[in-house]
């Protein structure tokens, strides 16, 4: 029995060590703690192992008594296994980004047990992949000691986690869960082994769930604005050399950040009144907040887009900003590029900006990881060395009722579209109530005297936390100015203040000119192998790192063409992306070369 104990533990190990040798020295160490404990006389082994009608060993759980509650049927384990797989399987997404993807889904397992759930979900047609989460070293490192999990081990669909914290479970389900390829994605707890552990799965389950909620989030955006993204990208790429870039950025340790929520028309004059002391903050503004500036003769010292939209164009429309530092994210409307002689490009959370900061040129980063665009300003007065950040007109909330500081491009944009079955009222009520309203968090302040009713919605509550996160953690003090708009949690870190130059922002230098890089990176997609017929759970894991990095590239894309084409299979949908993308990269070399 021990020499069998053995062979199952190596045989295992073999299989796991290639990708996780980390979890192996754990598992071997935790295996030779139990042997030394047994030993001595001490310790009691974590299972019971039981043999079902079928023949196969079924890990028990000790109970009271002597009694021991198996993990799997004792009629057919696997049997039980394959229709529970197929059952989650064709019941579609369980709080998943997008259950549209042909195939099986990803799973996320609570408990390893046997290994009977992940080969039954793993041998679905179209499977994507399944992770399980198990706690307690020395009970897997028994279970791996008694049963063969080699196959299972050797799929490149398949992960472990053994004694996760929440926060690894999270970025685990974030960096292996794809859904434009996998489709929905299913939680299956092993009931009788979270029940023993019921803390930790439930602490792992909310992780798990926390991940999905953000992966779904992602990639609706991404499902929205993947393809512009790639265009934008490729054209400001091509441009690049031709356009009017900045020098080093200025150092800023006053700083104030202005967004475009309502509060900013009563806190424009403020701003106006430290000018004329002399000298002032250095003024960093949203562009949707520019308008709103410019109407009150106030000129920032320096511009902020995110939006890959053309839609932002409006907020520059009548501006003349030849002459004020614009702060663009790579993949912004390459027409923003033209209106300053001082432009400044930054990388965002794109895989494509992520690539071409690697491959062609160091680009800055900015922090938009919040989603708005005040957020990005935050950052950037972070990275200018700023000590002292008021933030103005960052409400997050509709106070009052309103919804932009006066001057914004939604007035003139209605105004032009307005008509008698559609006046500026009507569609301005229509932009405030297009989602629902939240309740007033627990502990929340009350609203100033006379600012009325804070309207908040689910994504400018996110959008709030976020913010409110990032002030927290800069090495910086930063408050809201006075204002009716939603009170911000103000951030001061004496403690952690900063010392030596602020961080530099400067254009960079390409490693190669724009044309060029581009037409490699397309050579690189294009040449990327088909995807098997039997899913993509194992395709990226099995490709070389170069054209792993070239295919992370094409996932926002794919997850639009998905949207356009929910019919398409994996294979199918990733043959489209590396169509799509060479033609838009050969759309912007020829912009490029006129």
């Amino acid at each position: 029995m021990a020499e069998e104990s053995r062979c199952f533990f190596e045989k295992n190990m073999q299989a796991l060590s290639a990708r996780d040798p980390a979890l192996c020295a754990a598992l071997r160490a935790a295996r030779t703690e139990a042997a030394a404990q047994k030993a001595a006389g001490k310790g009691s082994p974590e299972y019971r192992f039981l043999r079902a009608a079928t023949g196969e060993a079924v890990p028990a759980l000790p109970g009271p008594g002597g009694a021991a509650r198996p993990l799997h049927s004792l009629a057919n384990p696997k049997r039980e296994a394959e229709r529970l797989a197929a059952a989650e399987a064709g019941g579609g997404a369980h709080g998943g980004a997008h259950s549209g993807a042909r195939g099986a889904g990803f799973f996320a397992f609570l408990g390893l047990g046997a290994g009977f759930a992940p080969m039954a979900a793993l041998a679905l047609p179209g499977a994507g992949g399944a992770l399980a989460i198990e706690y307690g070293m020395a009970g897997a490192a028994e279970l791996l000691s008694a049963l063969d999990y080699s196959a299972l081990f050797g799929d490149p669909r398949f992960s472990l986690l053994v004694d996760p914290p929440p926060a690894l479970v999270e970025s685990a389900v974030l960096g292996l869960y794809l859904p434009a390829l996998c489709g929905g994605i299913k939680a299956l707890p092993l009931r009788a082994r979270v029940e023993r552990d019921r803390e930790k799965f439930a602490a792992a389950g909310e992780a798990a769930r926390r991940a999905i909620a953000r992966v779904s989030a992602d990639y609706s955006v991404q499902a929205h604005f993947g393809e512009r993204w790639l265009a934008n990208i490729a054209r400001n790429v091509a441009a690049y050399e031709s356009l009017r870039l900045g020098k080093r950025a200025p150092e800023a340790p006053d700083a104030a950040v202005c967004a475009a929520g309502p509060s900013l028309d009563a806190q424009i004059p403020i701003l106006l009144e430290r000018r004329k002391k002399g000298g002032g903050p250095f003024v960093i503004s949203a562009d949707t907040a520019l308008p709103a500036l410019a109407a009150q003769g106030l000129r920032p010292d320096a511009v902020v887009s995110i939006d890959c939209q053309r839609i932002s164009l409006l907020h520059f429309a009548g501006m003349d900003c030849r002459a004020i530092p614009l702060f663009l994210d790579i993949a912004s409307p390459p027409e923003l590029a033209a209106l300053s002689d001082r432009v400044f490009f930054f990388a965002g959370a794109h895989p494509l900006a992520r690539h071409l900061c690697a491959k062609w040129a160091p680009l800055p980063a900015l922090d938009a990881s919040g989603g708005s665009v005040a957020h990005a300003c935050l950052s950037l007065a972070e990275s200018l060395g700023a000590k002292r950040i008021a933030v103005c007109g960052a409400d997050f909330s509709y106070p009052g009722g309103r919804i932009y500081a006066r001057g914004s491009y939604v007035f003139p944009f209605f105004e032009r579209r307005q008509s008698r079955l559609a006046t500026l009222e009507a569609q301005a009520s229509a932009f405030l109530f297009r989602a629902p309203f939240l309740p007033p968090e627990p502990g929340a302040p009350p609203s100033p005297p006379g600012a009325g009713r804070r309207y908040e919605t689910a994504t400018l509550r996110a959008y709030r936390h976020s913010f409110e996160r990032k002030m927290s953690e800069m090495e910086a003090e930063a408050a809201a100015m006075p204002g009716l708009g939603m009170p911000l949690a103000a951030a001061k870190s004496p403690s952690r203040a900063q010392g030596g130059p602020p961080p530099r922002f400067a254009p960079a230098r390409p490693f190669a000119a724009g044309p060029a890089f581009l037409e490699g990176y397309r050579r690189g997609v294009e040449a990327l192998p088909p995807m098997p017929k039997g899913g993509a759970g194992a395709y990226m894991p099995g490709l070389p790192a170069e054209a792993r990095q070239a295919f992370a590239t094409l996932l926002p894309l794919m997850a639009a063409l998905r949207r356009r084409s929910p019919e398409l299979a994996p294979p199918d949908l990733l043959e489209a992306a590396k169509r799509r993308c060479s033609a838009e990269i050969g759309k912007a070399l020829k912009a490029g070369a006129r």
